[in-house]
């Protein structure tokens, strides 16, 4: 059985104070786009390991049992103990470590899958309830529909977006930013207006009203990546921002809209 979990981009991010907890509460607008990895599971009448664990595309760094995905069927296997043996394949085209959430969408998609091929039965509110535990964007892409988060991230209320009549242009240039650092430059701050307001004024607007906290550390720290999105800016896009915690800037633009970037070679770029 095979899914294709997608990516994910931040319209505006607000970090609006540090928690007891260690982490902070956000505000976000999440937006799922059209990047795909692709996960499958088959059963493994082997009985030589839980999960015997393969990888194409991409290479992720680390072992296989720092593997969200590995780590979600750990999380299913201990209050669902038929799950049996099974091997579980990844083909990685998300860009890593990049704010479009991929490792947290392959993930909560593997929820969905073991819940799926093994008929646990699931609801989608426990469903988000193991996501959380797995990282704070995991939840969102278990509902995987345009939503309005709040708290970690989790608390999410969906929301009325369609960008469908756009395109919006990703790119990464292979800079990798740490989210820890990233937070640790952020002074928390409450904004009068509400994200889930402002997003729903047009488009052409957004550029004056909705922005990323993280942007002004990590330009400052990497101008390149403020230079990606100065440059989307200049060729048309509505909107531009770095989603997450970067490096990955995005751009909105017409469907009609035909502009041309001259990036380097090493950078990822892709239109959805």
């Amino acid at each position: 059985m095979v899914l294709f979990p997608n990516c994910k981009i931040n319209i505006g991010l607000r970090i609006v104070d540090k928690r007891a907890d260690g982490f902070h509460n956000i505000e976000t607008i999440f937006y799922p786009v059209a990047l795909k990895d692709a996960v499958e599971i088959t059963q493994d009448a082997s009985k030589t390991k839980a999960v015997t664990w393969s990888q194409t595309g991409l290479n992720i760094p680390g072992t296989p049992t720092d593997n969200l995905c590995i780590k979600a069927y750990q999380l299913l296997k201990k209050d669902f103990a038929q799950l049996p043996d099974i091997k579980m394949h990844l083909h990685k085209a998300i860009p890593m470590g990049a704010g479009l959430g991929g490792g947290s969408s392959d993930a909560a998609f593997i929820l969905k899958l073991l819940n799926s091929k093994f008929d646990l039965q699931l609801p989608v509110e426990q469903l988000m309830e193991y996501a959380l535990q797995l990282g704070s964007d995991c939840p969102f892409f278990i509902l995987n529909k345009p939503c309005y988060g709040t708290g970690r991230g989790e608390i999410l209320e969906e929301i009325p977006l369609d960008l469908s009549a756009y395109k919006i242009l990703l790119v990464n240039p292979g800079i990798h930013i740490d989210t820890g650092w990233a937070f640790s430059n952020i002074r928390p701050a409450k904004q009068e207006n509400n994200l889930k307001d402002l997003i729903a004024r047009p488009v052409e607007t957004w550029q004056q009203h909705i922005c990323n906290d993280f942007e002004k550390a990590v330009f400052e720290a990497e101008p390149g990546i403020a230079e990606i999105k100065t440059s989307l800016l200049s060729n048309g896009a509505l909107y531009a921002s770095m989603s997450g915690s970067g490096s990955t800037v995005f751009g909105i633009f017409e469907k009609s809209a035909k502009p041309v970037f001259k990036f380097p070679a090493h950078y990822f770029s892709k239109w959805v």
